[in-house]
Formats: structure tokens, C-alpha cells, sequence
């Protein structure tokens, strides 16, 4: 895998100053970002209006202009609904001459509009969707998948909790894209791991409030742990009801994509215990402090909240983005995907992340574990981390996403 990265990011170095030549403008006498997100669904605590937030910050601490021209963010909620997004994006490329669309949250959106991008010949940078399959089999030339992906979610979480002793697995599972891509890629890693899995039960998503038809399924498969492949207002109504049915402790929860925004929403009380994976822990050391202290503090953040994985690398993402245009001297996109593509992240949300060619953001994840209400010391005080997952164990390789624009 090594290998095949560090020789595509020659390649990719070689282009740039050809590209830059070419081009070295801005089109249009701006460049301008999209953020695509759902803005008051079930999604917007950990995306919404923190994400346009993070951008923003993004924006002005880059000082609002690259290449002499000014740098625009406009936002809009797709409201989770993937004809909505193409639609908004088609309109942006058309008619507003956006550059970027970033965030989209949910994969089923995230799916709707990069094919829109690519033929456009504009750059969609993931942060909130999950499908692997996005720098795999779907993979485009102008898509960057930055965050997190299943794949790494299900090694970091259920390869641990196998590892606790809990082998056999059910899951409650959101009925779409992710869901489905995230029970497969930690069911492969459960049984890889030694355990088994004894079935799964899908719920609608968004709109499924009563989720006791679901776990009354998971309770009597008599499995030691309950798998949650959902995410946002559907994992916290998944732990709540758990606990309101009984269903644990007799059985363990698994949190495979859980945001500290939901931990802020469920209570340390009914989290504790929980494992999670996660890109970015707001008190991991001072960079990270010092940034998600700043977001807190922000005139905008109306919630006081701090920021979850996908906001910070939404921040991180828009940085890279706005500094490879500077270096190639031009928005134009070929060119801008060469040189983000070429070099390594480093910032407060990655070391040495390295962009593959087929655009997975690779960088060292963190398996987690909520603290109990006792050992909470200070607000937002909610995680110990039990491990640094480095960036080789955290992703898959290039070879295994089998993206077609990878040449062997």
C-alpha cells in the first residue's frame, strides 16, 4: 500500500506545476464553498449549524481570501433527502459557481451528489457520510472521503469488543446506505475476530422514534451485544429505549458511530461504558483544546457545544483545500485534488495524514470509552481513550477498496 500512495503522490507532484501554469487564476473571482447538511433533522447536532460554523472558522482563519480573491461559504439543508441534494448541488454549479461541496452528513445525500460533482468537474470533501464504498467501487476523481469511513469504525469498535469477550453480536441497523454498509463491515470484522452474529433488525431512517420492536428482537436473540449501526437521534433513542425496556445490562450496547454530541444528549449516567471509535477528541492534548475551546466560544455557537469529529474535520479539510489552492496557484479542480492528494495533513485534527488516490483520507483514529458520571471532572470531560489506532490499522488499504481510478 505504501508503495502504490507514495508513487501516486509523485505522480500527483509531478502534475502540479503543469497545472498550475495553466490555469493559475480564480475562476468566476471567487472561490466558493459549498456546505451541504442537515441543518434541523436528526443529523444537525453533530453536522448542521456547527459544520457551516467550522467552515467559516476555516474561512477566517485562513484570512478570507486565497490568491487575492475572496473566499464565500454558502450552506443549505438537504434535509436528508438525496433529491433535494442533487438538486441543490446541480444549482450551485450552475448558477452560483460553487467550487466545493463539502459536510453532506448522511451517505444517501453523499451518494446523490458526487456523481453531480464529477460531472461538473467540481471536488465533494466527505466529512459526515460513512459508506466505504465512496473511495471504493463509487470512488470519483474529484471526491476526498476525510473523517472516518465503516470500515474503520467497525475494526476500531468491534474488534475490541470481541476482544472484551463479546461474541455473539445482533444488530439494530438504520435501513439505508450506511446502515447497511456499516452491519456488513463489522459483522466482517466480528467474525473475523472470532465471534458470530446472529441476525439484525433494520428500522427506517430518519423517522423512527419507537425503537422497541427492534430491540425486542435483540433481546431475544440472546446475543451479548447489541450492535447499533444508526447514528445521531436514532443511536441516542436506541440507548434510551435500551435502558427504559431492560434490555441492558442484561445485554451490552456497541456504539459504532457515536458523536460526543450524542453523549451530551444521553447523559454520562446512560452512556458510561459505552466503546466508540472516533477521528478527534476535543481534549486529547493543547491543539486540540485550543481549537474546540475557540469553536465553543464562537459568537455562533449558540449551543456552547463542543465540536464533534465531524465539524473538526470539516475545519481540517476546508484548511487543506484552501492552502493546496494557494500552492497550484489556481481553483481549477484537477489540480487541487493533485496537490491535496500530495501532501500529508498536519494540524491539531491529523500527523501525517496522507490523502490515497482513491481519495480516503488516512490518519490514526482513537478508540474510546464514556467515562462514568464519577469520573468526569469538568464539562465535556466525557471520553478516556483507550488506544491510538495508528493510520495503517485504522483504514483499509488501497488495494482492498479496489477504487476503479487506481491503476495496479
Amino acid at each position: 500500500m505504501e508503495r502504490l500512495i507514495s508513487k501516486a503522490l509523485w505522480l500527483a507532484t509531478l502534475a502540479l506545476p503543469l497545472a498550475a501554469g495553466a490555469q493559475g487564476k480564480v475562476t468566476d473571482d471567487a472561490v466558493r464553498i459549498g456546505v451541504l447538511t442537515d441543518m434541523t433533522g436528526y443529523y444537525s447536532d453533530l453536522a448542521g449549524p456547527g459544520s457551516v460554523l467550522a467552515v467559516q472558522m476555516a474561512v477566517d482563519d485562513f484570512g478570507g481570501k486565497v490568491l487575492g480573491k475572496p473566499v464565500e461559504v454558502i450552506s443549505a439543508d438537504h434535509q436528508n433527502k438525496a433529491d433535494i441534494a442533487s438538486n441543490t448541488a446541480r444549482k450551485w454549479f450552475d448558477e452560483s459557481k460553487v467550487d466545493v461541496i463539502v459536510d453532506m452528513v448522511s451517505s444517501s445525500t453523499a451518494g446523490a451528489v458526487m456523481p453531480v460533482a464529477a460531472e461538473k468537474k467540481r471536488i465533494t470533501l466527505l466529512s459526515g457520510p460513512a459508506t466505504t464504498a465512496f473511495t471504493g467501487e463509487k470512488c470519483t476523481p474529484y471526491n476526498i472521503h476525510y473523517t472516518y469511513n465503516n470500515w474503520a469504525l467497525a475494526n476500531g469498535t468491534g474488534r475490541e469488543v470481541v476482544a472484551q469477550g463479546g461474541k455473539t453480536w445482533f444488530f439494530v441497523t438504520a435501513d439505508y446506505v450506511f446502515g447497511k454498509s456499516l452491519e456488513e463491515d463489522t459483522s466482517s470484522v466480528v467474525k473475523s475476530a472470532g465471534g458470530k452474529v446472529l441476525g439484525s433488525a433494520r428500522h427506517p431512517s430518519p423517522g423512527t422514534t419507537d425503537f422497541s420492536s427492534y430491540l425486542l428482537q435483540a433481546q431475544a436473540s440472546g446475543a451479548q451485544i447489541i450492535g447499533m449501526a444508526n447514528a445521531g437521534a436514532d443511536t441516542v433513542n436506541t440507548i434510551k429505549q435500551a435502558k427504559e425496556f431492560g434490555v441492558t445490562p442484561k445485554q451490552s450496547l456497541a456504539g459504532l458511530l457515536v458523536f460526543i454530541s450524542d453523549v451530551n444528549a444521553l447523559g454520562l449516567a446512560n452512556a458510561k461504558g459505552l466503546y466508540l471509535t472516533t477521528a478527534f477528541y476535543w481534549d486529547l492534548d493543547d491543539a486540540t483544546r485550543t481549537w474546540a475551546k475557540k469553536f465553543q466560544s464562537h459568537p455562533d455557537n449558540k449551543k456552547k457545544a463542543m465540536p464533534t469529529m465531524v465539524q473538526a474535520g470539516l475545519y481540517s479539510a476546508v484548511t487543506h483545500y484552501l492552502n493546496a489552492v494557494k500552492a497550484v496557484g489556481t481553483d481549477d479542480a484537477d489540480a487541487v485534488i493533485a496537490r491535496m492528494k500530495a501532501t500529508p495533513v498536519n494540524d491539531f485534527f491529523a500527523k501525517n495524514g496522507v490523502i490515497g488516490p482513491d481519495g480516503l483520507h488516512r490518519h490514526d483514529m482513537f478508540l474510546a470509552r464514556v467515562k462514568a458520571p464519577e469520573e468526569s471532572k469538568y464539562p465535556w470531560d466525557y471520553y478516556t481513550i483507550v488506544k491510538r489506532i495508528p493510520a495503517a490499522e485504522a483504514f483499509p488499504s488501497v488495494e482492498m477498496q479496489k477504487c476503479p481510478l487506481v491503476k495496479k
